[in-house]
Order: C-alpha cells, then structure tokens, then sequence
C-alpha cells in the first residue's frame, strides 16, 4: 500500500513474541461483496492448495482520522468461492525480531512443501535501520504456524535507491517450472531480484521493471506462455486515486509490454491492491474499497475491505476489462 501519510500511522501498543494461536475456525457464505463483513481487511493475496484456495490479507483497524494501522495477518478459504471458513490471525509485525509494527502487503508462496511468507513491514528503528523492510517468515502449511525464517529482513529501505523510506513494500513471488524463484515488489520504483535456493537471500542483482505509472502493489502470475504483472497505477491526469493496470512479457524478466487498464478506482480508497489467482478453471481479481462500515466505524482509507470478481480474457491473452460490483461473483450464478 502506499503511505503517503507515514507519520500518521500509529505505533503499535505493546510486543508479542509469539503469535496466539489462531481461534477455532468459523464459516460464512459469501453474500457479494465485500466478502468479510465482520471486520476490515486489505491487501488481498490468494494461494490455490489443491482443491482449497487460501486468501490472506492485513487486518485494518485505523479508528476516527487514523490513516493506517494494520495490526495482524488473517486468513481465510474456501472450496467454492461461495462458503468461506475464517482461520484467524496467522502472524503479527512483531513476531518478527527486528520489526516495530505495520502487517502491511504480503504474499505466501509455496515451494518444495514449505510456506514462504514475504511481507512488507516497518523496521525496529533501534535496530539499525529506518523504513519499510521485506521480510521472510515460513511455515509447513498454510496455515502456520509462521516464523521468522531469516531473523532479519531480506530487503531494508538502504538496500535500493528509492525516492522515500516506504518504497520496499508489497512483495509477490514467482517460482519457474526449473525452479528459479524471483522476488518483485517496490512503490514508486518497481524492483526484481532472484531468490536463491534458500528462499531467503538473492542470487542476483536488484533491478528495476519501468511500468508506466507504475505507484506499488505488483503481483505476478503466468497464463499459457505469457506472464503478466498486474500492479496498482497512478496517472493523476485522470484521477488522484490508484487503479489496477497490467503488463506482459515473454519472460519473468521481460520485456514487459504494458497492456492498459484492468479495473478502476476502488471505491472510497484512494488505494487498491491486486491479488489474482486461478481457482479451479476460473480467474478471479481480488482488491479491497473503503465501502462497510463495522459497528461505529465507516469505511475509509484505514478501514478497507477486500471483494472479488472473475477475471476473464481475450482470444489474444488480453485481461478484459473488470467491473466493479457490489453483487460480485452473485450476478455469475
């Protein structure tokens, strides 16, 4: 996400050393969207399992005029996009050693049986560094329990060039079919490194992608032949709110060929977030709007909530444009 209000994010109370356990899973039937309503969630990022598609997000809990304070990881799944079962928080910030707080954008990867959990969190200043950091935590499913899996972060903001100390944020994760897995993630510049066999070290250079208008909120993924990265765009001739574009490529590492627009702005959020995935023959685009309100709390920048639409193509490889609705995935049947 981007922060374009970082000092009005609030300190987290307090330092966990361990994560609870989550609490005994319970269901809902997904009633369009948003698809929770008992809570503000952001950040989407699914994971197909087998016949199980996990969707994990960053718990919202900004109050008032707060701008940002996402506390903890919940997760959620599902079988049939339809009845979901929420598992609970899976980690917080400070589960990590070095980090002070913020459960910003994350993506958990799965390789070789083990859970690979990158996220985006902000640096313990007394602990040598300033800034948004990604870091590394790992599991044996995808539920956790997660720790740390390097016990410091894998990127600190002094380990790119960018314009601000937020600009190492929203990691997502491919792995090719030799093995080969990459990192991408950044705001305002658009960063990609090989992970080494480890998961949590580089095997190469930090380089940058050029997206037009790109802002931050990558995520990667391959259909047939073709990659293609969506990511959360800016162009403030049309709109001083984020939307989702995408480009393609031939190759992980390009050249990428920006393809235009997937969907709008998200509705009363001036960000959004993609997380796509394929779920049993079907594409779907998650992001989250600032549209629920939550007892005495209205939807706003720090109160987002995550929806979900299919996501289709052309005969060439082309995304077709995604409607935003409130009905989602009930106007399909």
């Amino acid at each position: 996400m981007r922060l374009a209000f970082l000092l009005a994010a609030p300190l987290l109370a307090g330092c966990a050393a361990q994560t609870p356990p989550p609490p005994a899973a319970s269901t809902f039937t997904y009633d369009g969207n948003p698809i929770v309503r008992d809570r503000y969630t952001a950040d989407p990022a699914p994971l197909v399992v087998g016949d199980r598609l996990y969707l994990y997000v960053g718990h919202d809990e900004a109050r008032g005029d707060q701008m940002f304070n996402i506390t903890e990881w919940l997760a959620y799944s599902t079988t049939d996009m339809r009845e979901w079962t929420a598992h609970g928080p899976v980690m917080q910030p400070t589960d990590f050693s070095w980090v002070s707080r913020d459960a910003w954008a994350s993506q958990v990867h799965e390789k070789n049986g083990r859970y690979w959990f990158y996220t985006a969190v902000e640096h313990d200043e007394e602990q040598g560094s300033h800034g948004k950091a990604i870091g590394v935590a790992v599991a044996d499913n995808p539920l956790g329990p997660f720790r740390d899996a390097l016990g410091k972060p894998l990127v600190r903001n002094e380990d790119t060039d960018g314009p601000h100390h937020w600009d190492d944020i929203d990691p997502t994760v491919w792995t090719e079919e030799d093995g080969q897995s990459w990192l991408i993630w950044g705001n305002a510049n658009c960063y990609i490194a090989p992970l080494a066999d480890d998961m949590v070290s580089f095997s190469g250079p930090i380089r940058q992608i050029d997206l037009p208008d790109f802002e931050e909120g990558p995520w990667i993924f391959k259909r047939g032949d073709l990659y293609y990265l969506a990511y959360a765009s800016m162009d403030k001739a049309i709109s001083e709110d984020e939307r989702i574009s995408y480009a393609t490529a031939p190759s992980i590492e390009g050249p990428w060929t920006w393809r235009g627009e997937i969907t709008g702005t998200a509705a009363n959020s001036f960000t959004i977030h993609p997380g796509i995935a394929e779920f049993k023959g079907e594409w779907y685009l998650f992001y989250h709007v600032g549209t629920l309100s939550v007892g005495d709390q209205q939807g706003a920048i720090g109160r987002r909530a995550v929806a979900v639409e299919r996501m289709r193509f052309d005969e060439k490889g082309l995304i077709l444009p995604v409607e935003q609705a409130a009905r989602g995935l009930l106007d399909e049947g």
